[in-house]
């Protein structure tokens, strides 16, 4: 979402309305911009499976091409299977099209560095700077890229994944799975990790769909209440429902209810750590307590970054972390690669499962005990910054202004009021270990920011 004159990149990558907040001019020239920011000449360019994604991605290639980058299609891909392609071949970087949980209308770039991570954000600035400075490295004919493509990238993906879980082990499970791929791309590579792990496999919305019909790009509880209706329908053990691009999974227990990544990524995190992990632990700022309290008992150490999982990746790749996630339900694993990724998080997932006969259930009402609630509110980019100084100034609580304003409203107990990166959106997170305090605390941030916003617009 462009949100002032100078910034292009949002919390992952560009987001946009293709046709009216930009158009392909723009696409071509950010494919310059881009081209002129990498050192190598080969670039690899994937898209999911909106309307707008092929034409975009012929339009950034053009722009590739024409600052003489040699550019290879990988076709429509998880974005996570793009970034690990540029991890393990020969490719100098990688762009993305697409936008992965935003609605239909939307599309957007992500910019891949030469190991597999987006870029930083100080590089996202400088292309920015190319942009809008125009300092484009044009070629001439005799000297702009080559077109190619490459069709091995989801085999390879799944190849590794595969590499990276204990096959045997899940196997000898015989768990029965539910995917809700959400008309999405982890439909091309999810169930064939699921079956290669000896699952049974059941299907809901497993079809590339440009409109997600079956319930929309985001897994939330509130979307996958068709996928928790089959699990229970079906006596699967676990369910699981992916964003538009793949990078993100949220899980079902066997009795049908939804929970948010904080569990399934300190259930993972625990497993890990009784595998012999000993390395930091990266999450974000709106991530849950009950990371922390697990953390402690084995005494690892977490780490918190701003929203986004560019910042949780350039963190781990700093202090040398195996694993991060992040409450929406991404989960990254270095030994794979240090991105969000979906399946990896599900097939992780299935491993702890595979350590014992517990249901998924048991292992979640072992976690430590918090109560926690989401929503958002529709706001104009322009004036969310002064809604957030106005809440600000009016609390005497402890504060972060770290990524949007986190308040302390006492040891147990926060609330975390952050702008959308990606969409004109305002985010309220809330959490407290005592139920009723979650609702005092979520009626008090509602409140303030309905007024606000109310007084503004």
């Amino acid at each position: 979402m462009l949100t002032d004159t100078h910034k292009l990149f949002g919390t992952n990558g560009i987001r946009f309305i293709p046709g009216d907040e930009f158009d392909l001019d723009f696409v071509i020239k950010m494919g310059l911009s881009t081209g002129s920011f990498f050192q190598g000449n080969n670039i690899i360019v994937g898209y999911d499976g909106r309307i707008s994604s092929p034409s975009l991605a012929k339009a950034i290639s053009a722009g590739l091409m024409e600052s003489g980058k040699n550019v290879t299609s990988a076709g429509i891909v998880p974005t996570p299977a793009l970034q690990l392609t540029v991890k393990n071949s020969f490719y100098d970087g990688g762009i993305m099209i697409t936008a992965s949980h935003n609605p239909p209308e939307y599309n957007g770039i992500k910019v891949i560095s030469s190991t597999g991570l987006e870029i930083s954000r100080d590089e996202e600035t400088i292309v920015e700077g190319i942009y809008f400075n125009q300092k484009y490295s044009r070629q001439d004919w005799k000297s702009v890229g080559t077109m190619n493509s490459n069709t091995s990238v989801i085999v390879d993906y799944i190849s590794s994944i595969l590499k990276n879980v204990d096959i045997e082990s899940v196997k000898k499970r015989k768990l029965k799975i539910v995917i809700d791929s959400g008309n999405g791309t982890q439909s091309l590579s999810a169930p064939f990790v699921a079956e290669s792990l000896g699952c049974e496999v059941l299907t809901i919305n497993s079809h590339i769909d440009s409109n997600f019909s079956g319930r929309g790009g985001e897994p939330t509880p509130k979307t996958l209440d068709m996928l928790s209706k089959y699990v229970v329908e079906n006596q699967a053990d676990i369910g699981v429902g992916y964003d538009g691009d793949g990078d993100r999974s949220i899980f079902c227990d066997e009795n049908g209810v939804v929970f948010w990544g904080d569990k399934s990524g300190t259930l993972v995190a625990k497993h890990l750590i009784q595998k012999g992990m000993k390395t930091p632990i990266i999450t974000t700022i709106a991530t849950s307590q009950i990371i922390d309290k697990m953390a402690s008992d084995y005494n690892v150490d977490v780490y918190r970054t701003k929203v986004g999982s560019v910042d949780v990746s350039h963190k781990m790749q700093e202090l040398d972390s195996k694993f991060g996630f992040e409450e929406n339900g991404g989960c990254l694993y270095t030994p794979h690669i240090e991105v969000r990724d979906g399946a990896m998080g599900t097939a992780l997932l299935l491993e702890v499962l595979s350590t014992d006969t517990r249901s998924l259930s048991a292992h979640v009402e072992d976690l430590p005990k918090f109560y926690q609630s989401k929503t958002k509110f529709s706001c104009p980019v322009e004036f969310r910054t002064s809604i957030l100084d106005y809440i600000h100034s009016q609390l005497d609580e402890k504060s972060d202004r770290t990524d949007g304003l986190k308040i302390w409203w006492n040891d147990t107990s926060w609330s975390l009021i952050r702008p959308s990166g990606t969409e004109p959106i305002i985010r309220l997170f809330n959490e407290s270990d005592d139920e009723s305090e979650l609702e005092n605390i979520n009626r008090r941030c509602s409140t303030l920011l309905e007024e606000q916003i109310k007084k503004l617009i």
